[in-house]
């Protein structure tokens, strides 16, 4: 299974609109990198696990997951760097390949030489730009199909049944 940790302060002071939402609400540019990388988690595959600081957020540890991505908080007195780092070490087996997002180069180091492998902010956010497009290709697809009928309705007679599929009589 491949993981991505995520250095989660990090990215969102290396992406130019999360560094913009951080400067007016911070809790919002949390919020917004946890559902961009929920969206990394659902079409990817990966499993995502974003750390943050603690020291943004006062009080002890705290993990919980939101759209499936787990959020972790470290402790007082623990970097996302050193939780990064003893989680990738912990999670690290046979079946795991570890990746972790980050631009912070001595942190990019110290992962590397426990076998992980990095991905700087740029490079998530050309993935995840890529990924974007790609879901937004998707959709419109999917929404300039017209529903296959078994008997050939006029357009007239198809937008009666939508109205009643809809409930809008």
């Amino acid at each position: 299974m491949d993981i991505l940790l995520v250095d989660g302060y990090n990215i969102i002071g290396a992406w130019p609109e999360l560094r913009d939402l951080k400067n007016k609400d911070l809790s919002s540019a949390r919020d917004r990198l946890i559902e961009k990388m929920a969206e990394y988690q659902g079409y990817s595959g990966y499993r995502v696990i974003v750390v943050f600081d603690a020291h943004y957020v006062k009080g002890t540890e705290k993990k919980f997951k939101n759209s499936k991505v787990k959020v972790i908080f470290t402790r007082n007195n623990e970097t996302a760097d050193e939780r990064i780092e003893k989680l990738a070490i912990d999670l690290s087996n046979i079946k795991n390949q570890i990746h972790v997002a980050t631009s912070d180069f001595t942190e990019q180091w110290v992962i590397f030489g426990q076998g992980a492998l990095r991905k700087s902010a740029r490079e998530l956010l050309n993935e995840m730009n890529l990924i974007e497009n790609s879901i937004e290709k998707k959709v419109k697809k999917i929404q300039e199909k017209k529903p296959v009928s078994k008997i050939p309705l006029s357009d007239e007679v198809a937008e009666i049944f939508e109205k009643w599929r809809r409930g809008d009589q």
